[in-house]
Parts: C-alpha cells; sequence; structure tokens
C-alpha cells in the first residue's frame, strides 16, 4: 500500500471517470469501488468511491457531491519518452471533451488538469547554459501541445 494516495472529489462520476483514465493508460486497473449504504449521504448503492491505478500510482475518486470542483492548481504530470507518446495523450485527452491550455497543459471533461510533458524538457531546462534554458522556455511559452523537435531547435 501507497502512503500517500491522491484522491479525487467527483460529483456522482467518480467511476465513469475511473473507467476514463484507466482506458487511456495501458498499465492501469480498477482496484476496489465501495458502495453508500443506509448512512448516505449518498443514495444507498450507488458509488461512493473508486480505487485504481494508473502506472502504477494508486488513485481514488470519491462521489463527494457538488461542494467543490478542479482547478489548474493540482495537476497530474505525464512523463513522455518521445513525441508520439505525448500526441498518444494529448489525443486521448482532447477527442473525450478535453480543453488545450498553454505549455503542455489539458482540463480533461471532468476539469482535471494534466501535464503531457517530454523527459527531454527537464534536461534542457536543467542546462547550465542560460541562454540555451531562455530559448527553450520561450519557445514553450508558445506552445499547447508541446514539440521535442521544436524544443530541441529552440535548445540548440
Amino acid at each position: 500500500m501507497q502512503k500517500i494516495t491522491p484522491c479525487f472529489w467527483f460529483n456522482g462520476q467518480a467511476e465513469e471517470a475511473m473507467n476514463f483514465y484507466t482506458s487511456i493508460f495501458s498499465n492501469s486497473k480498477m482496484t476496489n469501488i465501495m458502495y453508500y449504504n443506509e448512512m448516505g449521504p449518498g443514495e444507498p448503492g450507488s458509488v461512493l468511491s473508486v480505487t485504481f491505478e494508473l502506472e502504477g500510482q494508486e488513485f481514488i475518486a470519491l462521489n463527494g457531491g457538488p461542494q467543490f470542483s478542479f482547478n489548474p492548481a493540482i495537476s497530474m504530470f505525464v512523463h513522455c519518452d518521445t513525441q508520439e507518446e505525448i500526441d498518444f495523450y494529448w489525443d486521448r485527452f482532447l477527442s473525450n471533451n478535453g480543453q488545450e491550455q498553454n505549455c503542455g497543459w489539458i482540463t480533461d471533461k471532468y476539469g482535471v488538469s494534466w501535464q503531457i510533458v517530454p523527459n527531454v524538457l527537464g534536461e534542457m531546462l536543467r542546462d547550465k547554459d542560460t541562454e540555451k534554458t531562455k530559448r527553450v522556455m520561450e519557445a514553450m511559452f508558445k506552445m499547447k501541445k508541446l514539440d521535442i523537435t521544436m524544443l530541441t531547435q529552440a535548445f540548440d
């Protein structure tokens, strides 16, 4: 068991969201579903929470009600090795009513923010040559979906 497990608060969409997320990440699975009982506050027999894994990371999705919604202050960071991987995740989130944001961010149909980022970007931004890192940042600020070729060109 993980020491820390992120918990998403949904308004009746926990199971649907879990199914969506596990359809995107190939190394994923549903591990548990809990249901409301007579004590509520949800309808007895309706889904209280689901537990699932994405790429070995455990998550909980809770049907807590309409009191809270997502915002970009918390985001899920998806490390990508290739442009093909970036394109895959970007297209999967976008094709399901997601919204493009700047700098490799996308907001999914539930309002959860995801950062679809190439691992090479971190390497570039840690370079000791501040002119290179400045060019990479300037290039990144102009992008929605990150493009490894364009970032590399800016770096070089």
